[in-house]
C-alpha cells in the first residue's frame, strides 16, 4: 500500500509540474506573438503613412483611405475590436 501511495503522489507531482511548465511556456509564447504583431503593425504604419505636405499626418489628408486600412487590419486580426474602435474614433473626430 505505501508503494501505491508513493506512486500516486509521484504522478501528481509530475502532472502538476508539467501543467505549470506548460502554462508558463504558453504565456511566454503568447507574449512573444503579441510583441511580433505590434512590431509588424508599427512597421506597416511607418511604411503606409508618410507625412503629408506641411508636416501633417497622412491620416488627416485622406481619412477614408485610413479607415479602409484600419478595416483591413481589423479583419485580418491584427487589431482588436477595442483598438479598431479607438483608432476609428480618432480619425473621425480629427
Amino acid at each position: 500500500m505505501p508503494g501505491l501511495l508513493r506512486g500516486v503522489a509521484r504522478t501528481a507531482v509530475v502532472a502538476g509540474t508539467a501543467s505549470a511548465v506548460g502554462g508558463r511556456v504558453r504565456h511566454r509564447q503568447e507574449g512573444r506573438w503579441a510583441q511580433q504583431e505590434q512590431q509588424q503593425w508599427d512597421q506597416e504604419q511607418r511604411q503606409t503613412a508618410p507625412a503629408a505636405p506641411g508636416g501633417a499626418p497622412a491620416e488627416q489628408a485622406d481619412p477614408m483611405a485610413r479607415l479602409k486600412e484600419l478595416g483591413q487590419l481589423h479583419d485580418s486580426g491584427v487589431l482588436t475590436d477595442e483598438e479598431f474602435a479607438a483608432a476609428k474614433a480618432k480619425i473621425l473626430n480629427a
